[in-house]
């Protein structure tokens, strides 16, 4: 084995990409240090190059996650001043590790009559973009660099493992599995794209409702989210999501977060039933953010949750309309939501 080792001038650019593991002989986990660098570094290196920030301008955007942290990472790197507008459920240790790379963490302490949480912090994040003229707003769920930014990562996958047969991954923004999936099916068309969710997130058609995962599910509808991209949608529980997160550190020693979890139990149960067919699963974040929450006995029993309740298939549905309460699944056949919507109340109909 030849040492080939490699010297950065910046962190941000060592950890850019994810590390592969093969955990059997068809099924590879893709393991992120922060996989928002990714989209939030091409949004901001395409800002500069256009001429719309240049350093000492202020970047602002709304965020409850890590594409926050990327983005204080990188104001911090190229000297840009960063302000992030959160609410309460903003974790913590997040925030202090944000601030004290220099940023400025707004929390909106009150939701809006109309619109929650979310309307309250775009109208705080309005109000900083009209106080500082020489502002940018990322907005990574319109801004269509953020897919485009995952032509990067399609290429890495095809040049270290090939032809992939299967690449599933979980859903927040759409960035990274629309924009992956897109670019690898240059190569191959018939490539099969999963999506996974969380139960009551409005992004495949769930009703909104209380989620206690990070980092997926949405509660609003991301205007770069193209439904016709996959092939199958699931949707977990946070129990099982929790679970798989523990199973994945147990058994093959990788320390990551909640999304990574989730993606490795349906990558898994894929992957078995597919033997011969290459499997990718994209792990967006490391464990460390997970550990007073996740790996934490106490936290997961004071949410009364079982994480022992594990169900080794998902259930079927036809319609995501339904109320889940577990792992379920179904077939989306690259088609849009509408169209998912529109052929159950079809069937509705039909059977009434």
């Amino acid at each position: 084995m030849s040492l080939q080792p490699s010297i950065h001038s910046c962190f941000q650019d060592a950890v850019l990409y994810p590390k592969l593991f093969k955990l059997q002989d068809n099924l590879y986990a893709a393991s992120f240090f922060l996989m928002k660098l990714l989209p939030a570094k091409f949004i901001l290196d395409n800002a500069r190059k256009e001429g719309k920030i240049r350093p000492g301008s202020t970047i602002a955007e709304t965020t409850s996650g890590t594409f926050g942290l990327a983005l204080a990472m990188l104001c911090n790197h190229y000297g840009y001043k960063c302000i992030l507008v959160s609410d309460p459920v903003l974790d913590p240790l997040l925030k202090n590790r944000i601030e004290s790379l220099g940023a400025v963490v707004d929390i909106v302490a009150e939701p809006s009559k109309v619109g929650g949480y979310q309307r309250a912090r775009l109208d705080r994040l309005n109000e900083h973009l009209d106080k500082h003229k020489d502002s940018f707003w990322p907005m990574q769920y319109e801004n269509h660099n953020n897919p485009s930014s995952y032509a990067l990562l399609a290429e890495y996958f095809a040049t270290a493992l090939g032809k992939i047969d299967c690449l599933i991954g979980t859903v927040g923004s759409g960035g990274s599995m629309c924009g992956t999936s897109l670019f690898l099916r240059k190569v191959n068309p018939d490539m099969q794209a999963i999506g996974v969710d969380t139960i009551n997130s409005i992004l495949f058609g769930q009703p909104d409702g209380k989620r206690l995962v990070r980092g997926l599910g949405n509660s609003i509808m991301p205007a770069i989210l193209d439904h016709t991209i996959f092939d199958e949608v699931h949707w977990l529980s946070a129990e099982e999501t929790f679970a798989a997160t523990r199973n994945i550190h147990k058994q093959h020693g990788l320390f990551v977060g909640a999304t990574g979890g989730a993606a490795y139990k349906v990558a898994k149960h894929w992957a078995d039933r597919h033997p011969k067919l290459t499997t990718v699963f994209i792990c967006a974040d490391e464990g460390y953010r997970y550990l007073d929450n996740v790996f934490d006995d106490n936290w997961v029993d004071a949410q009364n949750l079982n994480l022992n309740r594990a169900f080794p298939e998902p259930l079927i549905t036809s319609s995501p309309l339904k109320e889940m309460k577990q792992w379920t699944m179904m077939d989306w056949g690259r088609r849009t939501l509408q169209e998912v919507i529109q052929a159950n109340r079809s069937n509705v109909e039909v059977m009434a």
